[in-house]
C-alpha cells in the first residue's frame, strides 16, 4: 500500500510540474493547456508501458544499464521481431521514440521540430490502433504538434526542453501491475483542472465515483464475458471505466460517441491507463442523436448488452430537430421529440431524445442505466410519460434509484438513476428513496451531497437483494405502476402506516376533556388578543 501511495503521489507530481512548465510559459488555463498535459502524459505513459512490456519478453533487459542503448543495438530484423511479439494495446515504438533519445539530443538545433515530429511519428505509425474516428470516418491522431501551442516561436525549444526533462526523471513502469482503482484515481487528478465547464455541448467529463459505482454494481451482480457496453454520451468515459471493470476489462468491448472532440481525446486517454486499448476504434465523435454511428452489416444501428449513459439534459437542438424528424428516426424516438418552446430554447428535454436511443439500442436481454433529471420518474404528460409507460407495457424495467439533491456540485437538478432490464419481464421493480442519505460538503463555491461507502453498498444490496425497506425501498409489479398512473417514485407507493393504542372508555373521555378545555383557551386567547388589536386601530390617528 505504501509503495502504491507513493506512485501515486510522485504521478500527481509529474502531472503538477507539466502544468507548472505551461504557466511559466503562459500557457496556465488557456484553452489548449489540457491538450499538452494529456498528450505529453500520455507520451510518457506509452514510452514506459513499452519499456515494460519488451523487459518482459526479453528479461535480460531488466538488468542492463541502460535498456534503451541496449535496443539500439539491435539490428533492424531482431528488432522488427521483438515488435512483433508485442501486444495489440502497447504502442510500436522506434528507438528515436524513447524519451530517453530525445533528452540526449535536447540542445540540437530546431529541437521542438524534433520534438514534435517525433510524437507525429508515432501517432502515424500507431494510427491503427489508437486514432479516434469521427461520425464523417475521419481519424483524430494521438498527438498534435506541441510546440505549435507556443505563439512565440523563439520559445519552443526551451518549452519542449523543459517538458522533456520533467518526464525523464520518473517512471510509471512499477505501476503497470496496478488496477482500476489507481488509474481512476490518477485520472481524475488529471482531468480535474479541465472539468468545470458541464463538458462541452453533450459531454460531461466526469460522472461521480459514487454515481458511476451504483450503476456499474447493480448493471453486473452476476459474471458475464464475451459482451458489448456502450454509452452514447460518454464525456471521458468515467462510467463505461466503472462498468468495464465490473466486468472484467478482457471480458467486454467498449462502443461510444459523443459530440465533443475534447471528451473523446480524453475517453481514449482513459481507455489506455485502464488496459481497454482494443475498445479505442470504437470511439466515435459525432452527434449521436443526428448521426448514430454503430451499426451492423445490414445499416441498422447495433444493439448491446450493457448501456450507460449521463446524457445531457437540455439543450437547444433546434437548428437539428428538423432533422431528427424524420421517417427514418419514428422508430428509435417512438415517444416523440421535444417541440421548440417559443421561449427559452435552451431548455429542450435532449434527455428524452437520449433514453428513446438506448431503449431502441438494446440488444435481446440487454441491461441499462440512465441518468435521469427525478422529474422525469413522475410527470403526468408529455415524451416522459409515453417513454415510462412503455417500459412498463414492455416489461423492462429493473428499477429506479433516487439521488440526494446535490451529488452534482454543479447543478442543482434532482437526479435519478433509470435502470432497464429487458429480461425482467415476470420480476419485480425495485423503486428505492435514497434521497436522505449522504453527507453535505462544500466543493469550491458549491454545496455537494457525498455518499459514504456504506451508504453506496446499502443501495446496491438493497436493489439486487430486492429487499423493501419502510421508507426505502419497494418492490412493485407492472400491474402497480401502471396504477398509479405509471409513476416511478418509491414514495407513491411507501405504506402509509398508522399507530393503534388500547386505551379505556375512561381515559378517552379525559383526553377528550383535556383537547376540548385546550381548545377552549386558545379560543378565550384569540378573542381577547382581537379586542386588543380593534381598541389599538381605533386610537390610530392619521396626519
Amino acid at each position: 500500500m505504501t509503495t502504491t501511495l507513493n506512485f501515486e503521489t510522485k504521478t500527481k507530481e509529474l502531472i503538477d510540474n507539466l502544468k507548472g512548465i505551461c504557466t511559466s510559459y503562459g500557457l496556465g488555463n488557456d484553452g489548449n493547456e489540457f491538450k499538452i498535459i494529456t498528450q505529453v502524459f500520455l507520451y510518457k505513459f506509452l514510452n514506459d508501458k513499452f519499456a515494460y512490456e519488451v523487459k518482459k519478453i526479453k528479461p535480460e533487459l531488466k538488468t542492463a544499464k541502460s535498456w534503451e542503448k541496449e535496443l539500439e543495438a539491435y539490428t533492424d530484423e531482431a528488432y522488427e521481431m521483438l515488435l512483433l511479439q508485442l501486444g495489440a494495446d502497447t504502442a510500436r515504438l522506434q528507438t528515436r521514440h524513447f524519451i530517453s533519445h530525445l533528452f540526449g539530443i535536447q540542445d540540437t538545433k530546431d529541437f521542438d521540430k524534433t520534438f514534435d515530429d517525433t510524437l507525429r511519428d508515432i501517432a502515424v505509425t500507431n494510427n491503427d490502433i489508437f486514432s479516434v474516428k469521427t461520425e464523417g470516418g475521419a481519424r483524430i491522431i494521438l498527438f498534435d504538434e506541441i510546440s505549435n501551442f507556443i505563439s512565440d516561436s523563439s520559445k519552443r525549444g526551451a518549452f519542449c526542453k523543459a517538458l522533456i526533462n520533467k518526464l525523464v526523471d520518473f517512471s510509471f513502469e512499477h505501476i503497470f501491475s496496478q488496477k482500476y482503482d489507481f488509474f481512476a484515481t490518477i485520472f481524475e487528478y488529471l482531468i480535474k483542472d479541465y472539468n468545470k465547464d458541464g463538458g462541452g455541448k453533450y459531454a460531461e467529463y466526469y460522472t461521480p465515483h459514487a454515481v458511476a459505482k451504483i450503476m456499474a454494481a447493480i448493471l453486473v451482480n452476476t459474471s458475464v464475458q464475451n459482451v458489448t457496453c456502450y454509452d452514447p454520451s460518454a464525456g471521458s468515459g468515467t462510467l463505461l471505466m466503472n462498468l468495464a471493470h465490473a466486468i472484467g476489462e478482457d471480458r467486454c468491448t467498449i462502443y461510444s460517441q459523443d459530440i465533443s472532440q475534447k471528451s473523446s481525446g480524453l475517453l481514449r486517454l482513459n481507455l489506455v491507463l485502464n488496459n481497454l486499448v482494443h475498445s479505442i476504434s470504437n470511439i466515435i465523435q459525432g452527434d449521436t442523436m443526428l448521426y448514430p454511428y454503430h451499426k451492423d452489416k445490414n445499416g441498422k444501428l447495433m444493439t448491446f448488452d450493457y448501456i450507460v449513459s449521463n446524457p445531457p439534459f437540455k439543450l437547444d437542438f433546434s437548428d437539428t430537430r428538423k432533422n431528427l424528424d424524420s421517417k427514418e428516426n419514428h422508430e428509435r424516438f417512438f415517444a416523440g421529440i421535444p417541440k421548440t418552446p417559443k421561449k427559452a430554447v435552451d431548455k429542450m428535454a435532449i434527455y428524452t431524445l437520449f433514453l428513446q436511443h438506448i431503449i431502441h439500442s438494446l440488444s435481446k436481454n440487454g441491461k441499462a442505466a440512465i441518468v435521469v433529471p427525478t422529474g422525469f420518474i413522475t410527470a403526468q404528460t408529455g415524451i416522459d410519460k409515453k417513454i415510462r409507460k412503455y417500459l412498463v407495457e414492455k416489461k423492462m424495467l429493473a428499477g429506479v434509484v433516487s439521488m440526494p439533491s446535490n451529488i452534482f456540485a454543479r447543478t442543482g437538478t434532482n437526479v435519478s438513476i433509470l435502470f432497464l432490464d429487458k429480461s425482467n419481464t415476470e420480476g419485480k421493480v425495485v423503486l428505492l428513496d435514497a434521497s436522505n442519505l449522504g453527507e453535505k460538503v462544500k466543493e469550491d463555491k458549491n454545496q455537494k451531497t457525498v455518499l459514504q461507502p456504506q451508504e453506496e453498498q446499502k443501495i446496491i444490496d438493497t436493489f439486487n437483494n430486492k429487499v423493501a425497506e419502510d421508507d426505502f425501498s419497494v418492490l412493485v409489479s407492472y400491474e402497480d405502476i401502471a396504477a398509479k398512473n405509471y409513476s416511478l417514485s418509491a414514495g407513491q407507493y411507501f405504506e402509509v402506516k398508522i399507530e393503534y393504542i388500547d386505551i379505556t372508555q375512561e381515559e378517552f373521555k379525559t383526553k377528550m376533556t383535556t383537547f376540548t378545555n385546550d381548545l377552549d383557551s386558545l379560543f378565550a386567547e384569540s378573542k381577547k388578543l382581537e379586542k386588543e388589536i380593534k381598541e389599538n386601530l381605533k386610537g390610530l390617528k392619521y396626519e
